[in-house]
């Protein structure tokens, strides 16, 4: 039997059906799986957090994703939220492979389906959940169409900063310091240390204290910066992603011009590449386009609910 997992209602502002599970992946690692149940839903839209993120911080996108009929869940990778840390030091973000958060995504497929959650099912992926997301479309998963929001299809370094990461590495390991926190990162959780004035998550700020408030409440969601291992991870999954061809699945990807954390030409890039795929480009909206202002927000779900809804319908044309 799936065991019940806390869920922090109260900081997450979700709609009321909201409920969380503990689920083991076959590599033996518990992660956690949010729900967001909805009668009558046309389908059921995966939500895939980026880097540092947790359940919780997904119940308003949830709501506005009840509003236009869909129900939705969300997920604790490994490594983050109240999933197993994989490092003593639990403040560092971390993971062994990047294909093993492939392993956390099988699990809640399960779980979705035990939960009978109604199809056709969607994915959303933000920034680290963008790069999760394609690799995920890539290998097949049942995904009728996708939406990403400033996908880590590139991670913000210089070709130059991507060279030294490379020659790098290697000596990290054979020091044994790949576990150590990625150099130039804090311990503590972006929004703590750094506040809302010039922040590079988003301009409104209404939403950046939403997530403030989130891990000042539950200090065990917060997260610091990667391991070094973790960038080095990141750049080669990336690598992987722009050597396999696109899957002919319907997308639309939501970049802000405002972006100063993903590598812009690199998602522009493979956006150009992909036949399937539509660019939105948002004036004005900084990294987090799911916790922009209430007009950006309302566009972005409005176009994600349209795009799924078409799929739905041309299914039972």
């Amino acid at each position: 039997m799936t065991e019940r997992a806390p869920y922090f209602a109260d900081i997450a502002d979700g709609p009321d059906t909201g409920e969380a599970y503990w689920l083991t992946t076959t590599d033996g690692v518990r992660i956690r799986a949010g729900l967001w149940p909805k009668e009558g839903a046309k389908g059921t839209v995966f939500i895939l957090p980026g880097r540092t993120e947790c359940v919780e911080k997904y119940g308003r996108g949830a709501a506005d994703f009840a509003a236009r009929g869909f129900a939705s869940l969300a997920i604790d990778w490994r490594g983050q939220g109240i999933a197993d840390r994989l490092l003593k030091d639990r403040r560092i973000g971390h993971v062994e492979d990047f294909a093993d958060y492939q392993k956390d995504l099988d699990a809640v497929i399960a779980l979705a389906e035990a939960r009978a959650m109604p199809k056709p099912w969607f994915i959303i992926g933000h920034s680290m959940g963008g790069a999760i997301g394609i690799r995920a479309l890539i290998e097949g998963k049942p995904f009728l169409a996708a939406g990403f929001s400033a996908p880590m299809w590139g991670i913000g370094l210089s070709p130059l900063q991507k060279l030294l990461v490379r020659f790098v590495s290697p000596v990290f390991h054979a020091l044994g310091l790949q576990n150590t926190r990625a150099p130039g990162t804090k311990a503590e959780s972006y929004m703590i240390w750094h506040g809302f004035e010039d922040n590079l998550l988003t301009s409104d700020r209404d939403m950046f204290d939403y997530m403030t408030d989130q891990v000042l409440a539950q200090p065990d969601l917060s997260l610091g910066g990667p391991s070094s291992h973790w960038v080095t991870e990141a750049i080669a999954e990336n690598d992987w992603a722009h050597a396999h061809p696109l899957p002919d699945v319907p997308v639309l990807c939501f970049l802000g011009r405002d972006e100063k954390i993903v590598n812009t030409n690199a998602v522009r890039d493979l956006a150009a590449r992909w036949p399937s795929c539509e660019l939105v480009e948002v004036a004005g909206a900084r990294h987090e386009i799911p916790m922009e202002t209430p007009a950006t927000r309302r566009m972005f779900y409005d176009r994600l609910a349209g795009l799924f809804a078409a799929q739905i319908q041309s299914r039972s044309a």
